[in-house]
C-alpha cells in the first residue's frame, strides 16, 4: 500500500489516464475529484461490499442445491413407485 500526503488542489496520477485531485479538506473527511476514462468503474468501497453481499445472498449454497435435489428425487421416486403399483380389485 502506498500512503501519500496531498494538500488541497494537489493531485496524483495513476497510470497515464487517471488523476485524483484533493478538492476540499475538512475535519470529517476529504473531497476528491477523480478524472478517469468512462470504462473505468469507480465505486465507494462500502457499495462494492454491499453489492458482493447481495450477490452472495442471492446465490444458493451448494448444500441447499444438494438438499433440493434430494427432495425432488425422493418425490419423483415415490411418484414412480405409486404408478407401478397394481390397484386392488374388490
Amino acid at each position: 500500500m502506498l500512503i501519500l500526503r496531498r494538500k488541497k488542489n494537489e493531485s496524483l496520477l495513476i497510470g497515464n489516464n487517471i488523476r485524483i485531485t484533493v478538492v476540499e479538506c475538512a475535519g470529517d473527511g476529504v473531497r476528491l475529484a477523480i478524472d478517469a476514462p468512462k470504462q473505468i468503474s469507480i465505486l465507494r468501497e462500502e457499495l462494492s461490499e454491499a453489492e458482493q453481499s447481495n450477490r452472495t445472498a442471492l446465490a444458493p449454497g451448494a448444500d441447499s442445491v444438494l438438499k433440493l435435489q434430494s427432495i425432488l428425487k425422493h418425490k419423483h421416486d415415490a411418484e414412480k413407485a405409486s404408478e407401478n403399483q397394481i390397484p386392488k380389485v374388490e
